[in-house]
């Protein structure tokens, strides 16, 4: 698909620039999506000198409305000492002295019942957990965050403030694989559930789906992967996949959901027309690939990456009411941008 760059970005395009020579048709183009929705995004992680970068561009190039979270004094003597001297157009708020602080502990009893007051104070002056509330309330609308705090933390916050969506009772994650003849490939769940079960995986695939269709603009082909094809191998393994793809196709008729596949069957047209005997709207067409558990979906992001000169952007969060997103703790600027624009675009 050809893009119509309509901006330039000088200053971001300098900073996500692949070293590999990715062209960045689709991020600039996310990009251009953002700059027009008006994305108020809360950093809970606001003394952090990443985030702080990171949101000096996204202001810079009026992407996104941030919202810093963290000691205000301690802010800005970390942006004086980097260099970054535009802070002052962005707000930033110290939990603990918000307007919003009393009102986020009521919120937050509300939403856990049979919890104290006083217990309540002092989960809700932790920068996660003010950060999901104002997610929560429709103060922001995504929050990013994983740079200094780990995924089970993200997670955990994000559960306890905002929720899952409807219908979801497991979050999970995906990553965007763009290869470097520029085809795009969304994979799940490659960073959360280690062993997800039949109606975990199901679920898994459902949501992949949509935000595939949210962040392409098109109809996804999900396909759920195994070492069988239609039944080629019999084993437990096998099972759940098959299981799970009833589940999906139960939950969701609108999607294109099909499998078990093997990988090859799934993404190969030639080799599907060999395999699949029967009508399959996703044999060798899908784009959106959905691993039996954490091994193969780990391992098979990494092999795509390292082996096969893949662009990575993720792990993005998927499963709850509002976005949010977990950033790897080793997360670059680049990072930090991209993964924030493919956040406001989830919502």
């Amino acid at each position: 698909m050809e893009i119509k760059i309509t901006h330039k970005f000088s200053g971001i395009k300098n900073i996500i620039k692949s070293k590999k020579g990715f062209k960045m048709n689709k991020i600039i183009e996310f990009i251009e999506k953002v700059k027009n929705l008006n994305k108020k995004v809360v950093f809970p992680e606001g003394e952090d000198e990443r985030i702080l970068r990171a949101v000096s561009e996204l202001i810079k190039e009026k992407i996104v409305s941030p919202v810093l979270l963290g000691n205000k004094e301690k802010i800005y003597k970390i942006a004086k000492d980097k260099g970054i001297d535009n802070l002052s157009e962005v707000e930033i708020i110290e939990p603990t002295k918000s307007e919003y602080f009393h009102k986020f502990i009521e919120r937050y009893c509300q939403k856990r019942e049979n919890i104290s007051k006083n217990v309540a104070e002092k989960i809700v002056k932790r920068e996660l957990i003010f950060g999901g509330l104002m997610v929560d309330t429709g103060l922001c609308d995504s929050m990013v965050a994983g740079a200094i705090n780990t995924t089970a933390n993200v997670i955990q916050s994000a559960v306890l403030t905002i929720g899952y969506a409807e219908g979801i009772k497991t979050p999970s994650s995906f990553f965007i694989m763009v290869l470097p003849d520029g085809k795009i490939y969304f994979f799940a769940d490659c960073a959360v559930n280690i062993l997800p079960d039949e109606n975990q995986l199901a679920e898994i695939g459902i949501t992949t789906g949509i935000n595939y269709k949210k962040l392409m603009g098109e109809n996804p082909k999900i396909a759920f992967l195994s070492f069988s094809t239609k039944g080629s191998a019999s084993h437990p393994l096998v099972e759940k996949v098959q299981k799970a793809v009833k589940i999906a196709k139960e939950k969701n008729n609108e999607l294109d959901i099909d499998g078990e596949f093997q990988l090859d069957t799934a993404i190969n047209e030639e080799v599907a027309k060999r395999k699949v005997k029967e009508f399959s709207p996703v044999a060798g067409k899908a784009n959106v690939l959905i691993f039996p558990d954490l091994n193969a979906g780990n391992i098979g992001y990494k092999i795509t990456q390292y082996l096969g000169n893949a662009e990575a952007y993720g792990p993005v969060l998927q499963g709850f009411a509002k976005p949010v997103s977990d950033l790897s703790r080793g997360a670059k600027t680049k990072d930090i941008i991209i993964t924030t624009v493919i956040t406001c675009l989830m919502s």
